[in-house]
């Protein structure tokens, strides 16, 4: 063979080795940041007079800010379960936090695993499926093996520290006294001791592990779940002087049918004004720490040189009541409880620094996320593996006020929820079903039995007045109607 032949080949199989090297290197990493119990209402860049999140604000700015996004389901698991396969809790049957979602649907192809298909390296550390909080914090929980190559699961001295924390319930057991109520601690020490601390810390050991190479890696953190742990300094910021409680109307749970309130709890509804105002403040300061937390891994994004060839996501699991309509956590279908920050930042993406007001759903992640990788989410081809429910928003992302018509739906149980929904003992299981269209929002309880709910947003954003029985809205109802599933 020639020298120049010889030098040809030599050339040809460089070129085919550094080509092939340089396509992983132009494709779009992924990093989904996912808080836990997170309302719009704590964050600044949705508004928020009081909440300081300057990291999320920041990320906001860069990206597009989706102002009408609704979780499936205002309950971790259920909700985690579906926007993690990109199917619909109805799909999932998953109604609850005891049940993971392979039980119902073993071949299911999870949005993790779709980009593992494809090549990417996976892993996750932290609450990304549901886990028991503060239970289950440090363990795998109801994670989902085949979805990752690597897990990291970070335990902070929050977990040592809970006989000091504050609980509504005292006497409680298991979940009950701390994760399932109210429950706070200003914490001493920093925030490198406590477990989002230590999931950023660990979020960026693998950037930096795995920067030479197309990643999706997730991030959940844990705040502000309660219980609201965070350094003292974040509770400083927030004086209890300055914390005002939200308005209620008396006899506001006649205004509208019992399931509406079916969340409230006892020992939330006794509150003292002055627990009411600890409580806000607590759950501020969580927020405003975990906020902390997420600008320490987008810092170390840029200093990695990651930024320009990362798609970045941050969400929560659904949204959070902090004493709207006389209501706390979540469970609800008012929009406290349904509607949740998502943030998307695709260096490419012609609608970046815009807000858009379209209605999306979290369910819809998993083909946008897909589409902007360019690769396939399930679409039915394969009749093992359920296609994704959801609608790619990378329309929304290149123009945030291109024509969009689709709805939220999102749905919650009452009683004591079942994989097939029959009635369980004496407290009978059936569900409530909401709409959301942009100024409207439609909800029935138990296929309309027990009650109906019809709001318009432009005049009534506080959801006081019930226009469902108001005759000029019957067709409005109707239309409505039509798109809640008629198999409950």
């Amino acid at each position: 063979m020639s020298l120049s032949r010889l030098g040809f080949v030599v050339f040809s199989l460089l070129f085919a080795v550094s080509g092939t090297r340089a396509a992983d290197v132009d494709r779009m990493n992924v990093l989904f940041i996912v808080s836990d119990d997170l309302t719009n209402n704590a964050l600044g860049c949705y508004g928020s007079q009081m909440g300081k999140s300057p990291n999320i604000d920041k990320l906001a700015a860069k990206g597009v800010r989706f102002d009408r996004a609704y979780c499936q389901f205002p309950l971790c698991n259920p909700s985690r379960s579906s926007f993690l396969t990109g199917l619909r809790p109805d799909t999932t049957k998953v109604y609850e936090n005891s049940t993971q979602f392979r039980k119902n649907i073993p071949e299911v192809q999870t949005l993790p695993q779709t980009f593992h298909k494809n090549g990417y390296y996976v892993a996750r550390v932290g609450k990304l499926y549901h886990y028991g909080v503060p239970g289950q914090i440090g363990t795998n929980g109801l994670d989902d093996p085949s979805s990752w190559e690597k897990v990291v699961n970070p335990k902070g001295r929050d977990k040592d520290d809970e006989e000091m924390i504050f609980t509504l319930t005292p006497d409680a057991k298991g979940a009950a006294r701390f994760g399932g109520t109210l429950s706070w601690l200003a914490a001493e020490g920093a925030d490198a001791e406590q477990t989002d601390g230590k999931i950023a810390e660990e979020v960026i050991k693998l950037l930096d592990a795995n920067k030479g190479k197309p990643f999706f890696l997730g991030c959940g953190f844990f705040r502000p779940h309660t219980p609201y742990v965070a350094p003292k300094k974040y509770f400083d910021m927030y004086p209890m002087d300055k914390i005002s409680l939200p308005v209620v109307p008396e006899k506001r749970r006649q205004s509208a049918p019992a399931p509406a309130f079916g969340s409230s709890k006892k020992e939330q509804d006794n509150m003292t004004d002055d627990q009411r105002r600890q409580a806000i403040q607590a759950y501020h300061a969580s927020t405003t720490f975990m906020d902390a937390q997420v600008g320490k891994v987008l810092e170390a994004l840029e200093k990695l040189k990651l930024a320009d060839k990362t798609i970045i996501v941050f969400i929560s699991d659904h949204g959070y009541h902090l004493g709207e309509h006389g209501l706390w956590q979540k469970m609800s279908l008012f929009e406290n409880s349904t509607r949740v920050p998502l943030l998307i930042y695709d260096p490419r993406s012609k609608g970046n620094g815009k807000a858009c007001s379209r209605i999306v759903e979290l369910v819809d992640l998993h083909a946008t996320l897909a589409e902007l990788a360019g690769i396939a989410a399930p679409n039915g081809t394969n009749p093992k593996i359920p296609a994704v429910e959801g609608k790619s928003l990378k329309p929304l992302l290149d123009d945030p006020t291109a024509k969009w018509d689709k709805p939220a739906l999102t749905q919650v149980s009452r009683g004591t929820p079942t994989a097939t929904g029959e009635p369980v003992g004496k407290n009978p299981w059936f569900m409530g079903y909401s709409v959301r269209t942009e100024r409207y929002r439609y909800t029935e309880w138990d296929g309309g039995k027990k009650g109906s709910q019809l709001y318009d947003y432009e005049k009534d954003p506080a959801e006081l007045k019930n226009l469902v029985n108001e005759p000029e809205y019957a067709e409005m109802v109707k239309g409505m109607k039509a798109h809640i599933p008629t198999k409950k």
